[in-house]
C-alpha cells in the first residue's frame, strides 16, 4: 500500500506559503469567523504538532475538488491546549457539519488528547465515514497504528496522473474495486 509521505504533505504546504512564512502563520492569517451554514466534506483530525504537516495534508486534499475543516484555521479562538466542555461543544458542533472524518496519523497521534475523542465523537454517528490516512516516512514504511484504528480503513495512494495524487481506498467490496475519497466524503461510505 501506498500512503502519503510527509515529505509529499511538507512539500505540498512549502509550495503553497511564500518561502519566509510558515504554515502556522499562514493558517493563522488565513482563520476567519465559523460559518454555522458552512458544510465541509472532511473534519481533519491531526495532532497540532505536525501543522505544516496537516497544512500540506488539507493542501492536498482541496485539489480534489474536497472542502476540508481544521480546526485551528476555523476557529482559531480555541485553546487545544486544554480540554475543557466550551472546546469539546465548538468540536462537536463542527463534526456535525463535516460529511466524514479523515484522522491523519502520524508519529505524534499517539500524544494527541483531542484525537481519540473526537474519533469515537464521530464513529458513533456517521460511522462509515471515518478513515485513518497514514502519514509515513517512506514509501515502504509500514502503518503502525494504535490497535483501536485497525478498525477504520486507510485512506491510500492510488496513483498520480499527470502530477495529481489520487487517494482513497483499494479492494473495497467483493469485486476489489477502488473507491476515490472525493466519492467516498461525499456519501458513498467504505464499509468495513
Amino acid at each position: 500500500m501506498a500512503y502519503i509521505k510527509i515529505s509529499e504533505a511538507r512539500a505540498a504546504a512549502r509550495a503553497a506559503v511564500p518561502v519566509q512564512k510558515r504554515a502556522g502563520q499562514i493558517l493563522s492569517e488565513q482563520a476567519r469567523a465559523f460559518d454555522a451554514a458552512e458544510r465541509y466534506d472532511i473534519f481533519l483530525s491531526h495532532s497540532f504538532d505536525d501543522a505544516e504537516i496537516i497544512y500540506g495534508v488539507k493542501k492536498m486534499i482541496e485539489t480534489l475538488s474536497l472542502t476540508v475543516y481544521v480546526d485551528w484555521i476555523e476557529d482559531a479562538q480555541l485553546d487545544r491546549t486544554k480540554v475543557t466542555a466550551k472546546t469539546a461543544a465548538v468540536l462537536r458542533e463542527r463534526m456535525k457539519t463535516c460529511s466524514s472524518l479523515v484522522y491523519a496519523h502520524s508519529a505524534n497521534s499517539p500524544s494527541s488528547v483531542w484525537m481519540p475523542w473526537g474519533l469515537g465523537y464521530f464513529d458513533g454517528f456517521r460511522p462509515h465515514q471515518v478513515w485513518i490516512l497514514p502519514l509515513v516516512f517512506d514509501y515502504d514504511s509500514e502503518f503502525k497504528d494504535q490497535a483501536y484504528l485497525g478498525l477504520y480503513p486507510a485512506v491510500e495512494k492510488l496513483s498520480n496522473l499527470a502530477g495529481r495524487t489520487r487517494l482513497g481506498f483499494d479492494n473495497v467490496g467483493s469485486d476489489n474495486h477502488q473507491v476515490l475519497l472525493e466519492k467516498a466524503a461525499r456519501g458513498t461510505g467504505v464499509h468495513y
